[in-house]
């Protein structure tokens, strides 16, 4: 596996490549993220995975300051999993200038949820990676699925913007108790990571109560939202959505039309998790 710094250096070395599979992270790696590259590898090409702490989608009181940088381990993993090649630019080789341009996401999408409680949040995200793809210039993207409104408002954008690349979703990966495995898990002290797993347990149990014929979606939430306060939790939403456009679902809506989504704090840790229904 090569470790390229630079933009010049990144186009030069996939110069003719037509199939180049894309996986971008901001490091901190765990076994999420080389699931995204091993399935990255299955689909032919070679496979490039970014490693870029990007400031745009932190807001002034988030933890960009102290966000893991642990490059040395993650190239491991990734010559582990299969990477050919780890892009790892500075910041200012991504950002030379002051980013002036940006791409700002319809509010419809991107200002609900994750967007609604962090600001701002999807317009660096777009335009990190809008600027990442114009880098690696890649025929697929890998994208996990725990960031579920991540995953559906990039897919949007190379949509709308006719980008010749293919968006391809991973399944959330989790530990033994549930856990979605997440950068962020390593913030939580001992006997929060055990209850930790009280999120996805409580969207468990949405899953079942709609699977079970349950169409009042408002009650569910609150009932979940009340079991998350009553174990220390601080939520920012529960709520269960239509996989198409995340809109609040009919009663008509069922199984297989369906996702819950959840965003809450844990002591100062903050954790987000998703499941389709």
């Amino acid at each position: 596996m090569r470790t390229i710094h630079s933009i010049a250096e990144l186009r030069a070395a996939l110069a003719g490549q037509a199939r180049t599979a894309f996986v971008p992270t901001m490091g901190n790696l765990h076994e999420g993220h080389l699931s995204l590259v091993r399935q990255a590898r299955a689909l032919g090409g070679p496979v490039v995975a970014s490693v870029f702490v990007n400031r745009l989608q932190f807001a002034p009181h988030e933890d960009f300051d102290t966000y893991p940088r642990t490059l040395e381990r993650d190239a491991e993993l990734l010559q582990g999993a299969g990477c050919d090649i780890l892009f790892a630019p500075s910041e200012r080789e991504l950002y030379p200038q002051p980013q002036g341009y940006k791409v700002h996401p319809p509010a419809a999408l991107a200002d609900i949820l994750e967007g609604h409680f962090r600001p701002g949040f999807f317009i660096g995200v777009c335009t990190v990676v809008l600027k990442l793809f114009q880098c690696v210039q890649p025929a697929i993207a890998v994208f996990g699925k725990k960031d579920y409104q991540q995953l559906m408002v990039i897919r949007n954008m190379v949509q709308q913007l006719a980008m010749p690349i293919e968006i391809v979703g991973g399944e959330t990966c989790r530990a033994g108790d549930g856990l979605a495995l997440s950068s962020r898990n390593g913030y939580l002290s001992a006997a929060e990571r055990a209850q930790a797993v009280a999120l996805s347990g409580q969207l468990r149990a949405l899953v079942q109560a709609v699977q079970a014929g349950g169409r009042d979606f408002a009650a569910l939430e609150a009932a979940a939202v009340q079991a998350l306060q009553a174990r220390g939790w601080a939520e920012d939403y529960v709520a269960i959505r239509r996989r198409a456009d995340l809109l609040a679902p009919q009663p008509a809506d069922g199984p297989g039309a369906l996702v819950v989504l959840a965003a809450a704090r844990l002591g100062t840790t903050r954790l987000i998790d998703n499941l389709e229904i």
